[in-house]
Protein backbone atom coordinates (compact mmCIF):
# COMPACT_ATOMS: atom_id res chain seq x y z
CA UNK A 1 0.00 0.00 0.00
CA UNK A 2 1.44 3.33 -1.07
CA UNK A 3 1.48 6.05 1.54
CA UNK A 4 0.05 9.44 0.63
CA UNK A 5 2.04 12.62 1.13
CA UNK A 6 -0.41 13.66 3.82
CA UNK A 7 0.10 10.41 5.76
CA UNK A 8 3.90 10.89 5.55
CA UNK A 9 3.57 14.43 6.90
CA UNK A 10 1.21 13.29 9.65
CA UNK A 11 3.68 10.52 10.56
CA UNK A 12 6.53 13.07 10.70
CA UNK A 13 4.50 15.42 12.89
CA UNK A 14 3.59 12.61 15.29
CA UNK A 15 7.16 11.26 15.34
CA UNK A 16 8.70 14.61 16.29
CA UNK A 17 5.92 15.47 18.74
CA UNK A 18 6.48 12.11 20.45
CA UNK A 19 10.29 12.39 20.46
CA UNK A 20 10.21 15.93 21.82
CA UNK A 21 7.58 15.16 24.44
CA UNK A 22 9.35 12.05 25.72
CA UNK A 23 12.87 13.42 25.49
CA UNK A 24 12.92 17.21 25.42
CA UNK A 25 16.70 17.64 25.54
CA UNK A 26 18.38 17.87 22.13
CA UNK A 27 21.22 15.35 22.55
CA UNK A 28 19.11 12.87 24.51
CA UNK A 29 16.39 12.85 21.87
CA UNK A 30 18.80 11.50 19.25
CA UNK A 31 18.55 7.95 20.66
CA UNK A 32 14.76 8.00 20.61
CA UNK A 33 14.69 9.53 17.14
CA UNK A 34 17.10 6.81 16.03
CA UNK A 35 14.59 4.15 17.09
CA UNK A 36 11.75 5.98 15.34
CA UNK A 37 13.47 6.91 12.07
CA UNK A 38 15.96 4.14 11.27
CA UNK A 39 14.23 1.44 9.27
CA UNK A 40 11.03 3.47 8.88
CA UNK A 41 12.25 6.59 7.11
CA UNK A 42 15.98 6.19 6.55
CA UNK A 43 18.90 3.81 6.84
CA UNK A 44 21.26 3.76 9.82
CA UNK A 45 24.08 5.15 7.68
CA UNK A 46 21.91 8.05 6.53
CA UNK A 47 20.84 8.77 10.12
CA UNK A 48 24.45 8.83 11.36
CA UNK A 49 25.26 11.17 8.46
CA UNK A 50 22.35 13.42 9.49
CA UNK A 51 23.54 13.52 13.11
CA UNK A 52 27.08 14.35 11.98
CA UNK A 53 26.00 17.16 9.69
CA UNK A 54 23.58 18.56 12.26
CA UNK A 55 26.46 18.88 14.71
CA UNK A 56 28.86 20.49 12.25
CA UNK A 57 26.54 23.24 11.03
CA UNK A 58 25.75 26.19 13.31
CA UNK A 59 22.43 26.30 15.14
CA UNK A 60 20.24 23.92 17.09
CA UNK A 61 21.18 20.29 16.43
CA UNK A 62 17.65 19.07 17.13
CA UNK A 63 16.13 21.42 14.58
CA UNK A 64 18.73 20.64 11.93
CA UNK A 65 18.16 16.94 12.50
CA UNK A 66 14.39 17.47 12.19
CA UNK A 67 14.94 19.27 8.89
CA UNK A 68 17.20 16.51 7.56
CA UNK A 69 14.81 13.70 8.54
CA UNK A 70 11.77 15.70 7.40
CA UNK A 71 13.30 16.35 4.00
CA UNK A 72 14.34 12.70 3.60
CA UNK A 73 10.79 11.55 4.28
CA UNK A 74 8.56 14.27 2.90
CA UNK A 75 10.50 16.86 0.91
CA UNK A 76 10.17 20.55 1.67
CA UNK A 77 6.72 20.14 3.25
CA UNK A 78 8.22 17.36 5.40
CA UNK A 79 10.80 19.84 6.67
CA UNK A 80 8.09 22.21 7.90
CA UNK A 81 6.03 19.38 9.38
CA UNK A 82 9.02 17.93 11.25
CA UNK A 83 10.00 21.40 12.47
CA UNK A 84 6.49 22.01 13.80
CA UNK A 85 6.62 18.72 15.70
CA UNK A 86 10.11 19.53 16.98
CA UNK A 87 9.41 23.13 18.05
CA UNK A 88 5.95 22.89 19.59
CA UNK A 89 6.66 20.69 22.67
CA UNK A 90 9.82 22.49 23.83
CA UNK A 91 8.20 25.88 23.32
CA UNK A 92 5.22 25.00 25.48
CA UNK A 93 7.47 23.32 28.07
CA UNK A 94 9.82 26.30 28.18
CA UNK A 95 6.96 28.71 28.78
CA UNK A 96 5.72 26.48 31.63
CA UNK A 97 9.21 26.11 33.18
CA UNK A 98 9.83 29.87 32.92
CA UNK A 99 6.58 30.55 34.76
CA UNK A 100 7.47 28.06 37.53
CA UNK A 101 11.05 29.32 37.88
CA UNK A 102 9.84 32.90 38.04
CA UNK A 103 7.55 31.95 40.89
CA UNK A 104 10.07 29.83 42.88
CA UNK A 105 13.42 31.43 42.01
CA UNK A 106 14.23 32.31 45.63
CA UNK A 107 13.52 28.82 47.05
CA UNK A 108 16.49 26.75 48.32
CA UNK A 109 15.13 23.44 47.03
CA UNK A 110 15.51 24.67 43.45
CA UNK A 111 19.34 24.67 43.72
CA UNK A 112 19.29 21.07 44.97
CA UNK A 113 16.97 20.10 42.15
CA UNK A 114 19.36 21.48 39.55
CA UNK A 115 22.37 19.75 41.18
CA UNK A 116 20.44 16.48 41.19
CA UNK A 117 19.70 16.72 37.47
CA UNK A 118 23.35 17.05 36.42
CA UNK A 119 24.29 13.34 36.77
CA UNK A 120 21.10 12.32 34.97
CA UNK A 121 21.98 14.56 32.03
CA UNK A 122 25.45 12.99 31.87
CA UNK A 123 23.86 9.52 31.87
CA UNK A 124 21.52 10.49 29.02
CA UNK A 125 24.43 11.72 26.91
CA UNK A 126 26.32 8.46 27.57
CA UNK A 127 23.27 6.44 26.48
CA UNK A 128 23.01 8.40 23.22
CA UNK A 129 26.70 7.83 22.56
CA UNK A 130 26.20 4.11 23.21
CA UNK A 131 23.28 3.99 20.74
CA UNK A 132 25.33 5.67 18.02
CA UNK A 133 28.49 3.69 18.77
CA UNK A 134 26.77 0.35 19.41
CA UNK A 135 28.28 -2.39 17.32
CA UNK A 136 26.14 -5.08 15.79
CA UNK A 137 27.44 -8.64 15.51
CA UNK A 138 28.30 -8.13 11.84
CA UNK A 139 30.39 -4.99 12.38
CA UNK A 140 33.57 -4.59 14.37
CA UNK A 141 35.23 -1.45 15.66
CA UNK A 142 38.65 -1.20 14.11
CA UNK A 143 41.72 0.74 15.23
CA UNK A 144 40.94 3.67 12.93
CA UNK A 145 37.53 4.20 14.54
CA UNK A 146 39.03 4.04 18.03
CA UNK A 147 41.79 6.45 16.96
CA UNK A 148 39.27 9.01 15.71
CA UNK A 149 37.16 8.61 18.88
CA UNK A 150 40.21 9.02 21.16
CA UNK A 151 41.53 12.01 19.23
CA UNK A 152 38.08 13.64 19.31
CA UNK A 153 37.77 13.07 23.07
CA UNK A 154 41.19 14.64 23.66
CA UNK A 155 40.30 17.63 21.47
CA UNK A 156 37.02 18.14 23.36
CA UNK A 157 38.85 17.76 26.69
CA UNK A 158 41.00 20.75 25.67
CA UNK A 159 37.85 22.78 24.90
CA UNK A 160 38.14 22.83 21.12
CA UNK A 161 34.78 23.82 19.61
CA UNK A 162 32.68 20.73 18.86
CA UNK A 163 31.91 21.73 15.24
CA UNK A 164 35.65 21.99 14.61
CA UNK A 165 36.24 18.58 16.23
CA UNK A 166 33.49 17.01 14.10
CA UNK A 167 34.83 18.59 10.94
CA UNK A 168 38.33 17.34 11.77
CA UNK A 169 36.99 13.84 12.51
CA UNK A 170 35.18 13.84 9.17
CA UNK A 171 38.33 14.87 7.29
CA UNK A 172 40.33 12.26 9.18
CA UNK A 173 37.67 9.69 8.30
CA UNK A 174 38.05 10.52 4.60
CA UNK A 175 41.80 10.03 4.89
CA UNK A 176 41.72 6.85 6.99
CA UNK A 177 38.77 5.07 5.39
CA UNK A 178 39.64 5.42 1.70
Amino acid sequence: MKRTKFSVWLNLLWMFLKVNLLSPSGPASVGLLYKEAVGNIMSEERFVEAVGFSNVLPGSEALKLAMFVGYAAGGVAGVFTALLGAVLPPTVMMLAVAAVLQRFQEEGWLKGFVKGMSPAIAALIIMVAWELFHVSKSKKIDKRTLFIAALSAIALWFDLPSPLVLLGAGVLGVILFR
